[in-house]
């Protein structure tokens, strides 16, 4: 009677606290002591069920774990009043702890009504807190989306931003990146997910590793609209991902939208990552104007940003340039480091200041930055080129004072300039035999450079056991050394043992690369096999192999050779036609038959129309020209030409003078003769 006057609160209030008596009774106690060790039991016989093993030592397992997963489910012992008492409030959600129990449930039963059945009796309370704890864990990621969708289904609950991300991380660790994107859009199509700037650079980056660029771009916009203003943080992570994709373009649209936007302004990351991009682009300007507006924002360019920059410079050929870069570097108190001195190096050695690059070479040491393997390995390289062994063996030898380990390509740079120095390619044995000594085993890239070594210098057996070697070891074939043995035997006039090791290289790798087909060109078409020659080509062309400017200039050499000019020049035509840009031996391929068959004029008016194109004429061209003017005894015309060649710092080679002679012995013997 009394309940009927009770006011709704009021009732409300005493069902909860009935409710609460209800759910601590010994009774309910009793009924989870009874249930959870039912339900493992249930667990274990559904194993032996489903005939798993009937072996001993299996049975003596199941019923050990069938004995564990009562024991764990048995109700702690009685606590004392006091205890219960210090029991933590469900709201001091800092210290709570996940019941360990729960997790072992999961573990063995998965997601199911077993599982359910656990956290209703265990009393656990479905909340944010709870979701992030269990997708922590170490179960199975499916087991954690199930748990996630029921978790959704709950009365009272809703998933939020920090629930869906941390199910979203866990699928991105095993790279479900299907489910991980599905996840994304769901969480940015709910209203009460709220997506934080650093959680949109978290989502950008995850997406832009799982190469989904154009999802990435989409979301960020998507989420941008939403008055979820992005921090430097969420762009760099959208002009990282970007340049990792080769999208330099749209990493120049994105900085000036973060800039004219106003709330966010690029930080020394942003700059980093914008100077990275238009050095990849080869736009020095663009590149050094950003370096002065970083300077004008009060930021300091880090030793990474100068190394870029230096890089950049070296390789427009711009040395100057990039020592003044250098030099500022230091004024700046920015030190350089290993990778800054590398490309100084390495710059100053292709442009053949060797010399500039052996100062900073132990400069760098006077500075305490140690050199690395890299480092000794250009230096040895630019060394050997230079003709310089003794000071590339002198290096050599320091790189174990300097603590620096000897990699294949050191033993392969010194191999290298051992074989171009011709007078001590003797060594090269040695040298090889040295390697494998020392526990380095040879690559591809060196029986490349020993077969490539062992053609130019006539030891052709030499450099077939060492082909026969690559195969015994597994490496597959290699269309250098290939390459270098077929133009060996092409130049000893052995053709058909060249032709022989052609079709062994299609029939091992399935095609041929455009530089054998070319080498295998030149050779037929110098053979005088020019039909066969021409079928090689079409053959390229027919297997997918686009020929490049060595096999075009092969084929119209062997045409021009004939005396097939015109087809010749329709090659040309074609060349370009294709894509493929003419260089300085193609015209001088075309200009040799014009001077030997077509006469001097149209010769003439070759070199006139190569003055005034991209590829202008070299010292072979005019020689060329020259020895067709005297050949035709057009003297006067020869002299200027002659005149010509002299202003522009060309001499005339020994072909050209004897032809000179030739012609005008010719014309003398010739007046002689009238005169008599």
């Amino acid at each position: 009677m009394m309940a009927h006057n009770l006011s709704p609160r009021a009732h409300r209030r005493t069902v909860s606290a009935q409710r609460v008596v209800l759910t601590t009774s010994p009774s309910s106690a009793q009924r989870s002591r009874r249930w959870l060790p039912e339900m493992a039991r249930r667990g274990v016989q559904l194993l032996v069920a489903r005939g798993i093993s009937s072996s001993p030592s299996l049975s003596r397992r199941i019923k050990q774990t069938e004995s564990e997963i009562v024991r764990m489910f048995h109700p702690p012992v009685r606590q004392s009043e006091e205890a219960i008492a210090t029991i933590v409030p469900r709201y001091a959600h800092s210290v709570r702890v996940l019941d360990e129990r729960f997790i072992r449930i999961l573990k063995i039963f998965k997601w199911g009504p077993d599982a359910e059945k656990a956290l209703e009796v265990l009393m656990l309370r479905v909340d944010h807190w709870l979701v992030r704890e269990v997708m922590k864990t170490d179960i199975g990621v499916n087991v954690k989306m199930q748990f996630f969708r029921w978790a959704a289904k709950r009365r009272n609950y809703e998933h939020d931003t920090s629930t869906y991300m941390a199910l979203i991380r866990c699928l991105e660790v095993v790279e479900q990146y299907g489910e991980m994107w599905k996840m994304i859009q769901e969480m940015v199509r709910n209203p009460i997910c709220v997506v934080t700037p650093t959680e949109l650079s978290e989502v950008v980056r995850m997406l832009g590793n799982a190469k989904m660029v154009s999802k990435a771009i989409a979301i960020f916009y998507q989420i941008k609209t939403r008055k979820c203003q992005p921090t430097a943080q969420a762009y760099n992570s959208m002009i990282i991902m970007l340049m990792h994709e080769g999208q330099y373009g749209k990493v120049h649209e994105l900085y000036n939208e973060m800039s004219t936007e106003g709330h966010c302004f690029p930080d020394t990351m942003t700059y980093s990552a914008l100077i990275s991009a238009f050095c990849k682009l080869g736009r020095r300007d663009s590149a050094t104007q950003l370096l002065n507006e970083m300077k004008e924002n009060g930021m300091q360019p880090t030793t990474k940003i100068y190394t870029m920059l230096i890089t950049l410079f070296f390789k427009l050929d711009d040395v100057h340039g990039a020592l003044s870069l250098f030099e500022e570097m230091r004024h700046q108190y920015c030190r350089p480091d290993v990778f800054t001195y590398t490309e100084l190096i390495r710059g100053l050695g292709k442009a053949g200041r060797i010399d500039e690059a052996y100062h900073f070479f132990y400069e760098m040491q006077r500075e305490g930055c140690r050199p690395d393997t890299v480092v000794m390995n250009n230096m040895i390289n630019f060394l050997g080129k230079a003709g310089r062994l003794d000071d590339a063996m002198k290096l050599f030898q320091e790189m174990g004072t300097l603590r620096c380990i000897p990699s294949v390509v050191t033993y392969n740079t010194i191999i290298k300039a051992l074989f171009e120095s011709k007078s001590r390619a003797s060594e090269v044995p040695s040298w090889f035999e040295r390697m494998k000594e020392s526990g380095i085993s040879p690559s591809s890239f060196t029986y490349s450079i020993l077969i490539d070594g062992f053609c130019k210098t006539n030891r052709m057996e030499k450099a077939m056991m060492l082909l026969e070697e690559m195969d015994e070891k597994g490496f597959p074939p290699c269309p250098a050394a290939y390459c270098s043995l077929i133009d060996a035997l092409g130049k000893a006039k052995r053709y058909d043992l060249a032709c022989e090791l052609f079709q062994e290289l299609k029939e091992n790798c399935g095609s041929s690369s455009a530089r054998v087909y070319a080498v295998m060109i030149k050779h037929l078409g110098k053979a005088g096999r020019l039909d066969d020659a021409i079928n090689m080509f079409d053959e390229m062309n027919k297997l997918g192999c686009a020929p490049d400017v060595y096999a075009y200039n092969a084929l119209m050499s062997g045409l021009a050779r004939t005396g097939m000019l015109d087809e010749a020049l329709s090659t040309m035509r074609r060349m370009q036609e294709h894509g493929c840009i003419p260089d300085i031996n193609s015209y001088n391929i075309i200009l040799n038959g014009l001077a030997k068959t077509g006469g001097p004029h149209r010769a003439m008016e070759m070199l006139s129309n190569m003055k005034q194109s991209t590829v202008r004429p070299d010292v072979v061209s005019y020689n060329t020209v020259l020895g067709a003017l005297s050949h035709a005894g057009m003297f006067e015309e020869a002299a200027k030409l002659m005149e010509e060649m002299n202003t522009l710092g060309f001499e005339y080679d020994l072909i050209t003078y004897s032809s000179i002679l030739e012609a005008i012995g010719k014309v003398d013997h010739e007046y002689t003769g009238q005169g008599c």
